[in-house]
C-alpha cells in the first residue's frame, strides 16, 4: 500500500501541512519555490501592496502559461485537418 507523506510547504511566509505521495514531493516543493519568488519579485517591485496582490498576480501569471501550454497540446485541430486531407485522398483514389 502506497503511504502518504506528510511535509509542510511555504507559500508566501505561511506554512501549509500536506499528505502527498512521495512521487509528488519533488514537484509541490518546486512549485512553492516558484510561487515564493515571484511573490518575492513583485514585494520588491511594488511597495504599496500586499502578500495576497502578489499571490493573485503569481497565480494569475502562472495559470496563464498553464492555458496557454495546454492550447499548443490540443492536437484536436490537426487531427481535424489530418481527417479532411484523408477524405481528399478517398475520393481522388474512388475516381482513379
Amino acid at each position: 500500500m502506497d503511504e502518504k507523506l506528510s511535509i509542510r510547504v511555504n507559500v508566501a511566509d505561511r506554512f501549509y501541512p500536506l499528505k502527498i505521495d512521495r512521487a509528488q514531493e519533488e514537484v509541490i516543493r518546486k512549485a512553492a519555490k516558484m510561487i515564493n519568488e515571484k511573490v518575492m519579485q513583485y514585494k520588491q517591485r511594488y511597495k504599496d501592496k500586499d502578500t495576497q496582490d502578489f499571490l493573485a498576480m503569481a497565480s494569475l501569471q502562472y495559470v496563464i502559461k498553464v492555458i496557454e501550454a495546454e492550447s499548443k497540446t490540443d492536437v484536436s485541430p490537426v487531427f481535424e485537418e489530418v481527417k479532411a486531407m484523408e477524405q481528399e485522398l478517398r475520393e481522388f483514389l474512388d475516381k482513379e
